[in-house]
């Protein structure tokens, strides 16, 4: 009998040993996973059938699905916008070399490991002055996993100074750019580089 509860308590002590040396893992929130990865089907729908897709216009690209990095709910912050100061216009430059004409409207700022990194955003002035908003960047990705010109985030502009935006990288886009030359597309100034290994969003489309 003493023999027996010594061969328990062993066990129980081997158990214990070992639970305390596994690592913390963080959850997977696996509705989350599942909402980007309906995102991603549809927008392979829309390149693959949508009339306006850059696959399905004069001069076809042969369409194959998208590339991503897996989806990581730790590339989600949340942000309110920081203005700018000035706003004054300035151009930016298309990857065929024609000028645009933009203003820096603000920030948006998000901290990971430790460390606080800026996502700018644009409003872009249009034709007859209509007047939209961009982010773009590029990231320690750039040119190796990811396109070489940089990746986009969509951003809808609120008129309430304390509303709180999503920064989801996972939904990090490539322009159309990047998929035929036919198109052109906002190249990223120096100051929108961010000093990251980004490993969300949309991955090169050519290899």
């Amino acid at each position: 009998m003493k023999h027996s509860k010594n061969i328990i308590l062993l066990l129980i002590l081997t158990i214990f040993i070992i639970s305390c040396g596994e690592k913390e893992t963080t959850p997977i929130n696996t509705e989350y996973i599942k909402k980007v990865e309906e995102h991603r089907k549809g927008q392979d729908d829309f390149m693959k059938n949508g009339e306006q897709s850059p696959f399905n216009s004069k001069e076809k690209v042969e369409f194959h699905p998208l590339k991503y990095f897996p989806a990581d709910e730790s590339f989600v912050f949340k942000s309110k916008l920081y203005p700018y100061d000035k706003r004054e216009s300035f151009p930016v430059f298309g990857t065929k070399g024609e000028e645009r004409s933009a203003y820096r409207l603000g920030y948006l700022k998000f901290n990971k490991d430790n460390k606080e990194y800026r996502l700018n955003v644009y409003a872009n002035i249009g034709q007859g002055g209509t007047v939209y908003h961009s982010t773009w960047y590029t990231d320690q990705t750039t040119g190796k996993e990811t396109y070489e010109v940089g990746r986009y985030l969509d951003f809808e502009f609120k008129d309430n100074m304390d509303f709180i935006y999503t920064i989801d990288f996972n939904l990090a886009f490539n322009p159309y750019c990047a998929y035929s030359p036919n198109y052109s597309c906002a190249i990223p100034l120096d100051e929108d580089f961010i000093d990251l290994r980004i490993t969300a969003g949309e991955k090169k489309f050519h290899d």
